[in-house]
């Protein structure tokens, strides 16, 4: 047996106590993404002291819309769920925290330590949500599931309306939140402080989605993806499996709204449309479904086509109804027309467009040398 075990490699050798395989795999991979996200978070406080307070408020804003696309990314790229309710899954974590902060306000409760408890709350009860829609949505396929993340999409802003002495019908609710500590000066600029809140609950999120994608939680959402017959013969609960990644792209997704209400210390049922839903699921699609880095440039573009679309309505000489109807319709037409282009050009995403350049460059690089 010991010279057995002598011949097995590291990885597969069973251990001394009670002969199991040692994998040695998941804590290296824990350790190196640890130290991506510890790397990206000392670049980005490095950052938000060299950009203006506007760049500061559009990076958190971007960490934001984050939350939401790499959620969506592992739904619908990782497991092959196709979700047009996210933007309610967002609005339901936005009325949340808001819920959470004005009742710590009433009742005298202040400091800094509430705010992640109310970004706690908002992620449970979308988790909640979440698993609701999730066991409906995993007995349907196709159009039918897309038809239920749609009624969730529109019903859930028009709650609001109906229950306005709760939630403030379309005025929507103020979200009250701690200025800066002290500790940080009394000058200290709250654009900074709100990018700092933004990017260490993302960077959080993406840590835990990036561990979930190589766990073997990850290795069955895809083999439901590519063949769910294949996957049930080889024992996995189908069902659940897809239950299981509509819950975690609902928490990280209630954590994106929660976030984007901080940061405009408001929400209101207009700020989580149909249309949000419709941006969230097309960014995903054009930054490369089933990779974290895609959702990144969705999450992007999302925070770039507002400026993009008045840019261009500038470039006119129009009158202010024909403006404003221009600007309500454009982010649509550009988006519809940005994804028709990726998918011709890059039908992998902007990421994978990424991906297959650097890979040509490296196998270039070598014969350059020699």
């Amino acid at each position: 047996m010991s010279a057995t075990r002598a011949a097995l490699p590291p990885r597969h050798r069973p251990s001394e106590a009670g002969d199991r395989p040692v994998d040695r795999r998941r804590g290296s991979t824990l350790l190196r993404h640890l130290a991506v996200v510890l790397a990206v978070g000392l670049v980005l406080v490095a950052v938000s002291y060299a950009i203006e307070p506007f760049r500061n408020f559009q990076l958190a804003t971007v960490a934001a819309y984050l939350c939401a696309t790499a959620g969506l990314t592992v739904l619908t790229g990782l497991n092959g769920q196709l979700s047009l309710g996210h933007g309610a899954l967002m609005a339901t974590g936005a009325y949340t925290v808001a819920l959470c902060q004005t009742a710590f306000l009433d009742r005298g409760l202040t400091g800094g330590w509430l705010l992640p408890i109310s970004l706690g709350v908002a992620v449970l009860s979308t988790v909640a949500v979440g698993a609701v829609v999730g066991v409906a949505a995993a007995r349907l396929r196709g159009p039918y599931l897309a038809g239920v993340t749609l009624a969730v999409a529109v019903v859930v802003p028009a709650l609001a309306v109906t229950f306005d002495g709760v939630l403030n019908g379309e005025q929507g609710l103020s979200v009250p939140v701690e200025p800066p500590p002290m500790a940080l000066g009394a000058y200290f600029p709250y654009e900074r402080w709100q990018l700092w809140i933004s990017g260490a609950a993302t960077l959080l999120a993406l840590l835990l989605l990036a561990n979930l994608i190589r766990s073997r939680y990850g290795r069955t959402f895809r083999a439901v993806r590519d063949d769910e017959v294949a996957a049930r013969l080889a024992g996995i609960h189908v069902a659940r499996t897809q239950v299981l990644a509509f819950v975690v792209s609902a928490a990280t997704a209630g954590l994106g709204g929660a976030l984007l209400a901080v940061l405009a210390q408001s929400v209101s049922p207009g700020a989580f449309s149909l249309t949000l839903s419709l941006f969230l699921l097309m960014a995903v699609v054009i930054g490369g479904l089933g990779r974290l880095a895609g959702a990144l440039w969705g999450a992007v573009l999302l925070v770039a086509l507002p400026d993009l679309t008045h840019s261009v309505t500038e470039l006119f000489t129009l009158s202010p109804a024909v403006a404003q109807r221009l600007e309500g319709n454009l982010p649509l037409a550009i988006f519809g027309v940005t994804l028709i282009v990726v998918m011709i050009v890059a039908p992998g995403g902007v990421q994978g467009l990424l991906s297959r350049l650097g890979r040509a460059l490296l196998a270039r690089w070598p014969a350059r040398r020699s």
